[in-house]
């Protein structure tokens, strides 16, 4: 058993694989939107835009909050959680995934999400340490990389939302995007079912 996981991290850290995906990600992005669109299920619709609509306002915080690479953010969602933005796009992505009603398609889902997700945080870990140090460790020995907590909450601190991370972050591309997106869903779904 862990043989085969060690097998599927080392196909998420391959650099060339992962090139490969960067270079076509739209193109695979457009494929498997397409091939959602014949899966969804009306009476999975409203659920599934809940949990997607929470995602998206999750990652919206996150978004506002970061800045990336800059300054160590230990405000906002990041107080609960070290990767916060990761765990609020499974969930606008899941609520997408569970329009379908289709459960082996959300655990396949899970399945992949979980591998992209420990190994992207496995290599940005490396590079926050580098960057931020004694900081960075003192921050992980407080703050799981997964599940939240509260030992670094700070009600001051909750909403540390910022201009410049926003526009930065392109957090209203974003939501826009997402509220495209479930626009679409919702009419393949309702107006003109495939």
């Amino acid at each position: 058993m862990f043989e085969v996981i060690d097998r599927i991290n080392r196909v998420f850290n391959d650099p060339k694989l992962r090139g490969l995906f960067l270079k076509f990600r739209v193109v695979l992005g457009i494929f498997f939107a397409i091939c959602l669109l014949f899966l969804l299920d009306p009476a999975w619709f409203y659920p599934g835009l809940f949990v997607s609509v929470f995602g998206a306002i999750l990652q919206a915080w996150c978004m506002s909050t970061i800045r990336t690479q800059k300054k160590l953010t230990t405000t906002g969602p990041y107080m609960f959680v070290r990767n916060p933005m990761y765990l609020s796009r499974f969930i606008l992505l899941l609520g997408i995934v569970i329009m379908t009603g289709k459960l082996w398609l959300i655990v396949l889902f899970a399945v992949i999400y979980y591998f992209y997700m420990i190994n992207r945080v496995r290599r940005e870990q490396k590079v926050l340490s580098r960057l931020f140090g004694d900081e960075y460790a003192a921050y992980c020995a407080d703050v799981h990389p997964y599940i939240p907590g509260f030992k670094r909450f700070d009600p001051t601190r909750l909403f540390s939302i910022n201009r410049r991370s926003i526009r930065e972050n392109h957090v209203l591309e974003n939501l826009a995007a997402v509220i495209f997106a479930n626009v679409v869903l919702f009419v393949f779904t309702f107006v003109w079912p495939l």
